[in-house]
């Protein structure tokens, strides 16, 4: 074997950061020790992995189709030097979760995952489904768990809980109490949501199709919380999942508003880059998943 696992780091680095210098920093190299190896990369097999752009390294069409093979073997690597090292199965998880899961669902698997293998890492990273997609896609994360539907050849969607949204008001509200909404009174309610790119904003637009370019959209958030809040002062009605609502409703300061000719069903989903190296680490946390759903 000619090249060598530096070589496919600096590849990497570069590929992701798309400049030599900024590759050289995040792995603590000079930048012409860098460069060299690279540069010996691409020579060792007569091929070019990049093209200038400027002040950037954009990947070519080469470089593109081997970045998910190096990015594979270098996970091997990583993990056979964890277990090396530590003597252990189970190493470091770089997890995504979108708020609603990251929030109410993963930490919990997340403290399972931690007490049934002590000294196991665990990175949580909590954001929309677009962000966790772009992260997963680029191998900075090794999976992510999301609300969203997409479709992309180069990721694998596995469902794996069933959720719904639920319309809610605080008691006050003057739709408070009311044993169905209508459309025209979901057309009249002043609406707080969550921000276009989150599983949950996709959900309520597929919900009310036909409906949203008349609703009056008043605020957008990210966060889940602080919608229930601004519900809750009055400030307008919401759609969030029954997940995050639950204790809510069970204290009654907030109240569900059925809608029940509206189909506000979706699924939770783990997705995973096809191109990703499933480490024991990964298995197992999929295992606690599907637990947590039985």
């Amino acid at each position: 074997m000619k090249f060598t696992l530096r070589q496919l780091q600096v590849f990497l680095a570069t590929a992701h950061h798309e400049n030599i210098s900024k590759a050289a920093d995040s792995l603590s190299m000079s930048q012409s020790a860098a460069s060299g190896a690279l540069k010996e990369l691409e020579t060792l097999y007569d091929l070019k992995f990049f093209e200038r752009a400027g002040k950037r390294l954009k990947l070519n069409e080469v470089g593109r189709q081997f970045w998910p093979r190096a990015e594979a073997l270098l996970a091997q690597a990583r993990e056979l030097e964890a277990d090396l090292l530590s003597h252990r199965d189970l190493g470091r998880l770089n997890v995504g979760a979108t708020l609603t899961i990251g929030n109410y669902l993963a930490v919990g698997i997340m403290a399972d995952y931690m007490a049934e293998q002590p000294g196991a890492r665990v990175h949580l990273e909590v954001a929309n489904t677009r962000n966790i997609v772009e992260r997963v896609l680029a191998f900075e994360l090794d999976l992510g768990l999301i609300e969203g539907e997409l479709n992309h050849p180069d990721l694998e969607l596995l469902p794996w809980l069933e959720d719904e949204l639920v319309v809610f008001c605080s008691p006050s509200h003057p739709l408070a109490g009311k044993e169905a909404l209508t459309d025209e009174e979901l057309r009249a309610a002043q609406w707080i949501v969550r921000e276009s790119g989150s599983g949950t904003r996709q959900t309520f637009e597929r919900a009310l199709h036909g409906l949203v370019p008349e609703l009056d959209l008043a605020l957008e958030l990210e966060h889940t919380e602080a919608i229930k809040r601004a519900v809750e002062t009055g400030l307008g009605i919401s759609c969030l999942s029954r997940v995050c609502l639950r204790e809510a409703f069970t204290r009654g300061s907030l109240v569900e508003l059925p809608v029940p000719h509206r189909d506000f069903s979706r699924d939770f989903y783990f997705v995973l880059h096809r191109q990703k190296y499933r480490s024991p680490g990964i298995e197992r946390w999929l295992e606690l998943c599907r637990a947590c759903a039985g």
